[in-house]
């Protein structure tokens, strides 16, 4: 059974014309419901973890002037959200939700948080919507849990995950994958295990032929026993802060490669949703539900 993670508190209030399309959260789980291509059975909540969890990606003095709020202004407007108690219980769970549907993709080949993806988020510091990095401290869950040793993440959010690639930098355990828009946000980049450029207005034909070369040569390199995909939708040629110009219908076949690459290599796979910034919020939703309509297909 595909298994999702939700809970009520990822639609989390922002100031009046805040940029983050925060509703797209309700509206994803509704729309699936909705549907039929999930049942309430699909989905579980997270819970707020032992704070041993995170120490393994960020550092102690980061995670607890979060909890504390104790981050300066400049640091806060790194985030881009103003901080308060509610955002960081809602971070905090976002990254169980991770953690929790990593074992789930171990038990059925495949699971998914309908948030997450939160990959500029460093060891000791926030920015970009991103406050503690999901994904890593996901990968770490697992492997000091003894459950996997090797693991390769997919990231094909439009922005480079610099925190990341930070994060794993010295790490021969996790590979780090990400191909983004080159001249997009963050505008120092990082240097990623594999790291493709984009230029702006990279079309279907070119963004597919990449991927469809370069996924399934690096399962053959690194042989993982695990993939995390940051499935970001802010590659549409509509997304407010993509640069790119790739169709719904390249989106989706982007997601169906990569899900049907895992399946076929029968290694377990959590997509975290990622970005999309589109200024129609039906457009990121439909591009984040074909993600789940993928799995589905592919792997039930």
């Amino acid at each position: 059974m595909l298994k999702i993670a939700y809970h009520p508190i990822y639609n989390h209030p922002l100031p009046d014309k805040h940029r983050f399309p925060m509703d797209k959260y309700d509206l994803i789980p509704e729309q699936l419901l909705y549907e039929g291509t999930c049942t309430e059975d699909n989905f579980f909540e997270p819970e707020i973890p032992n704070n041993k969890y995170f120490f393994s990606v960020h550092t102690p003095e980061y995670f607890f002037d979060l909890l504390n709020i104790t981050l300066s202004k400049k640091e806060e407007r790194k985030i881009g959200f103003p901080l308060n108690e509610r955002l960081i219980e809602r971070e905090i769970m976002i990254a169980d939700g991770t953690m929790k549907a990593s074992e789930f993709a171990l038990k059925y080949g495949i699971a998914m948080n309908i948030a997450g993806g939160t990959h500029h988020a460093f060891t000791n510091s926030g920015e970009g919507f991103c406050l503690l990095n999901d994904q890593a401290i996901a990968a770490r869950y697992l492997q000091n849990k003894g459950l996997v040793n090797k693991i390769l993440i997919v990231d094909l959010d439009v922005h480079q995950g610099n925190g990341t690639a930070e994060i794993f930098k010295d790490d021969p355990t996790v590979f780090t994958f990400s191909m983004h828009g080159k001249r997009n946000y963050p505008f120092h980049k990082e240097t990623s295990d594999l790291d493709i450029a984009l230029e702006d207005d990279t079309k279907d034909d070119v963004y597919l032929h990449i991927l469809k070369e370069t996924l399934p040569q690096l399962i053959q390199e690194q042989q993982p026993d695990f993939i995390y995909y940051l499935s970001g939708v802010d590659i549409l040629e509509s997304d407010k802060l993509g640069k790119l110009s790739i169709s719904p219908k390249g989106c989706k076949e982007r997601d169906r490669f990569v899900l049907q690459t895992c399946f076929d290599a029968k290694i377990p796979v959590m997509c975290s949703m990622g970005g999309g910034y589109s200024r129609d919020i039906k457009v990121i939703v439909e591009a984040h539900a074909n993600t789940f309509r993928l799995a589905q297909e592919i792997f039930f």
